[in-house]
């Protein structure tokens, strides 16, 4: 493996906190000149700021895969593992890096960037496999530094460090330790991490890195700051893609999240970043139409789905028929009511087919606010040129239509978290089909950011996207997955599709 010397910048001023939530969300692609660092520059750049600093520009599309490790010996015991280096892989472990091993055997990647600690190290050679290349280890790929955590059961953490354990739990960003601030530290080297990976030629990139650290990347490409930490979840082998497209007149990049947290078993089960969470709100993409068939004009009318998006229902359906769903919303349009009907159906069948023992009865409704079409129609634009699916194609709307999209998308969203506040039921699963712009502008709400940010987010024909709720629909939401479709098997769209000639990808 060749490995790069450790590039850690060190600062006098620490990470202040915005308190402004107007000026702290700022998109690191939406910054036009690109910074270049000097020792000055660097010893004068607050640490929050250098941390949002924008992207090196780029010549060419450049697609970024990011895996975290598979289950480690202290993942497994529930050890707080940090930057240290006496955990491996368990059998299990080995057997989830082997799936991704397989999910992405067809891709032509240029480049493996991977952490150099061992159980991140071992997922990279089993995925990386016989190709030719050698693995770049990086040592600002590393886990977050958590100090005198390291080692500590999390039982034995909250006994030993009482308050200052309670604060890592429940705000991380602000979390001081041994005189460190480990998420502000892990920002900043996350950021340093991007000017290395974007200025390397090859186009399509594999980074195999930790959960923290994935996040940290994840957040610092599209511009979030260290509050986002614990909101993008990033599971065991979980898989995250990100686009980056250049700009014609150059400076940092567009950056669209392809996908997040594509794990290789189901992202229905299971904890919400180790909380356990009994409010749910999966949003699914009604499957394709004929229009998508045709590659015409998507806003062209009112289309049931084809065979395809048939299948890609009946898939959504099966991947959820274990999970009890309280009610199903969906727009009016014909796809998003078959879509809907699917998953409905074989609820209410689930107990002929064994998966509880209690008949199911799933509410169904419709709402026109998860219709949008009609304002998407508005657009002044050839829509034929940016259909659906294709990554950013929000961003060749109107600033006037993104701002009517956003209000009734924010009526939506009201209307949602009621919904999931019902006192029916303490556990409550809501889903919600819509098409694809309307789901976006429903997470960026749910991510608490403006409607700038409807184009850094891409959705798939049968795609889910799962929001939990650990501390109730007053709280703050935790995105488990978006745009998952590893249920939709030989149906799926691969997760690094080829990449497009240059000017076809250039904004």
């Amino acid at each position: 493996m060749i490995s790069l010397t450790p590039s850690i910048v060190f600062f006098t001023n620490p990470l202040l906190q915005n308190p402004n939530p107007s000026s702290r969300f700022t998109p690191s692609s939406s910054t036009p000149q690109h910074h270049q660092h000097s020792s000055s520059e660097e010893e004068e750049t607050p640490l929050h700021l250098h941390s949002q600093l924008p992207l090196p520009p780029i010549k060419a599309a450049k697609r970024v895969v990011l895996v975290r490790h598979g289950q480690s010996t202290w993942n497994e015991e529930g050890r707080i593992q940090g930057s240290s280096n006496y955990s491996v892989l368990t059998k299990k472990g080995e057997g989830q890096a082997e799936i991704s091993r397989q999910m992405l055997i067809d891709d032509s990647f240029d480049v493996c960037f991977a952490s150099p600690l061992e159980r991140s190290k071992r997922t990279a050679e089993i995925i990386w496999d016989n190709r030719e290349e050698e693995v770049i280890t990086d040592m600002d790929l590393r886990e977050i530094d958590l100090y005198s955590f390291q080692g500590l059961l999390k039982h034995e953490g909250k006994a030993k460090f009482g308050e200052t354990f309670r604060q890592w739990q429940v705000d991380p960003a602000n979390f001081n330790i041994d005189g460190h601030y480990p998420v502000r530290e892990l920002w900043d080297r996350a950021r340093n991490c991007w000017d290395k990976i974007l200025e390397h030629e090859g186009r399509s990139v594999l980074v195999v890195a930790h959960n923290a650290v994935n996040q940290a990347l994840v957040s610092t490409a599209i511009g979030l700051g260290t509050e986002y930490f614990r909101v993008l979840l990033q599971s065991n082998c979980g898989v995250s893609v990100l686009d980056f497209t250049p700009r014609i007149e150059g400076g940092s990049p567009f950056v669209c999240l392809d996908r997040l947290n594509q794990t290789p078993n189901s992202p229905v089960g299971g904890s919400s970043g180790g909380r356990k969470t009994s409010k749910r709100i999966i949003l699914v993409c009604h499957g394709f139409t004929q229009n998508n068939a045709e590659a015409s004009n998507s806003l062209s009318g009112d289309k049931s789905m084809n065979m395809l998006g048939v299948i890609q229902s009946q898939k959504i359906a099966e991947l959820l028929l274990d999970t009890k769903v309280s009610s199903i919303i969906s727009s009016p349009k014909k796809a998003c009511v078959e879509t809907a009907n699917a998953i409905s159906r074989v609820q209410e069948a689930a107990d002929s087919l064994g998966a509880d023992s209690a008949p199911r009865y799933v509410e169904m409704k419709q709402t026109e606010n998860l219709d949008v079409e009609n304002i998407l129609q508005k657009s002044n634009k050839d829509t034929s040129v940016i259909p659906p699916f294709q990554l950013g194609w929000l961003s060749g709307f109107e600033d006037t239509v993104l701002s009517e999209v956003w209000e009734q998308s924010e009526e939506a969203w009201r209307y949602l978290l009621k919904e999931l506040s019902s006192d029916n039921e303490a556990d409550r699963v809501v889903v919600v089909v819509g098409d694809p712009s309307i789901n976006i502008a429903l997470m960026v709400h749910c991510l608490n950011l403006s409607k700038e940010w409807m184009g850094s987010f891409h959705l798939d024909s049968g795609s889910i996207s799962i929001v939990d709720f650990p501390d109730g629909p007053a709280g703050k939401g935790v995105i488990r997955c978006i745009n998952y479709t590893a249920h939709l098997g030989r149906w799926s769209i691969p997760i690094t599709r080829t990449i497009e000639n240059d000017e076809a990808l250039k904004m």
